[in-house]
């Protein structure tokens, strides 16, 4: 069985910009890419799991949001880190969903379609949606990023977080990950 860690992409790959659309506007994180790819080098399938409301909301179209992923692939192809899967729920909150996290249903997918041990597999992410999605699916641990939203939701959050390894940012997160193989 192979092993993934699932990542958030606004707040925890690239700095949060509220509804972003333009491809231009992405910005990595610093050691964004050097972080990816050593997990990848250690062995983890790497895949995104996103919610685009702003879709189902009329903010911006699925074609935005493709150009937008497009883009961060460009950035990271560089660093040679590669996306097997970028699964994303489009509907606004409101509205009915399959894979809106916390719904556990893309890391399930991915599970089914990539053959991924979920217990020996990570979710990263800003919010405690993203939390809850990886504790949803059984993964080994979710990890909290105080970047995005995630120091906010560290601080109002506090009981469920606890629950949740915090890092400071991807870097931390990927770090932790890796010396959580050595132990």
């Amino acid at each position: 069985m192979k092993r993934a860690v699932f990542l958030d992409r606004d707040g925890t790959l690239n700095v949060e910009a509220v509804y972003l659309s333009d491809p231009a506007k992405l910005v990595l994180f610093p050691g964004a890419g050097a972080a990816l790819r050593r997990l990848m080098d250690a062995g983890y399938l790497l895949i995104i799991v996103t919610n685009q409301s702003g879709i189902g909301r009329g903010y911006y179209t699925e074609a935005d949001m493709h150009a937008v992923n497009t883009r961060l692939a460009a950035e990271l192809a560089p660093a040679g880190v590669r996306f097997e899967e970028i699964y994303f729920a489009s509907e606004a909150p409101e509205k009915p969903s399959r894979g809106r996290k916390p719904s556990p249903q893309f890391l399930f997918d991915a599970r089914d379609r990539f053959g991924i041990d979920l217990a020996q597999s990570f979710m990263v992410g800003d919010k405690l949606l993203d939390l809850e999605c990886g504790w949803n699916a059984g993964v080994k641990a979710s990890l909290l990023v105080r970047t995005g939203y995630g120091s906010e939701v560290e601080k109002k959050e506090a009981t469920k977080v606890a629950r949740a390894v915090v890092a400071d940012n991807l870097t931390a997160a990927a770090e932790w990950i890796l010396n959580s193989d050595r132990g």
